[in-house]
């Protein structure tokens, strides 16, 4: 990708890891990207057990979690059920599409071409259009579908992006965790940041890294 994208589809899925999705929101808002967003039901869920969000209803929480995300004014939100939204066609859909967290339910949906929501059909139009789609699973351990799943949707055209945090660059809190996770999704959709400091080579007398 020459240039990042200027607006992007933001899927959350059921998966633990509420957390990267409001940061990585967040993150794109400040850039003056135009967003669209739509949380499954499980993944409603997830955000709201995870961040800690009071609300009930759909409503409440995704406005919530744009508020915290500074996000609001950049956001347009769909349910997860509404298949006629503007991004669920080619013609309208965005530069690029993050589902983050992913539940690998959705990985399987989109591997194999069977939509049921919105975020499937947002990971089948990025693909069927060419456009950059990337998917971050959080799943631990994986099965031998997971596997097989995560392969195909490689092969058609996602990157995977897994929630595997790295630690060379010392993290000092969970924040530090969360954003090299977040800046690995960013710098695979193009954009620079100062999130984590890239690793440079190991002490004098270190073995090489992955040894």
């Amino acid at each position: 990708m020459s240039q990042p994208p200027t607006s992007l589809f933001i899927g959350i899925a059921g998966a633990s890891g509420a957390a990267y999705a409001l940061r990585l929101t967040e993150l794109l808002a400040a850039q003056g990207c135009d967003l669209t967003l739509s949380l499954s039901e499980p993944g409603l869920a997830v955000v709201r057990h995870e961040l800690g969000f009071v609300g009930t209803t759909r409503e409440t929480i995704t406005q919530a979690f744009l508020a915290r995300a500074h996000a609001e004014a950049r956001t347009t939100v769909y349910a997860p059920d509404d298949l006629e939204a503007a991004i669920a066609s080619g013609s309208s859909f965005p530069e690029a599409a993050v589902i983050c967290p992913c539940s690998m339910a959705t990985v399987a949906h989109i591997a194999l071409g069977t939509t049921r929501t919105l975020l499937h059909r947002a990971g089948e139009v990025a693909l069927k259009e060419g456009k950059p789609l990337v998917l971050v699973p959080r799943e631990s351990p994986l099965s031998e579908v997971h596997l097989r799943r995560l392969l195909e949707a490689k092969q058609a055209g996602a990157t995977i992006v897994p929630a595997m945090p790295a630690f060379y660059h010392r993290p000092q809190s969970l924040q530090d965790v969360v954003d090299q996770v977040v800046g690995k999704i960013l710098s695979v959709l193009g954009f620079e940041h100062t999130l984590f400091t890239p690793w440079r080579g190991g002490d004098e007398g270190e073995g090489a890294l992955g040894e």
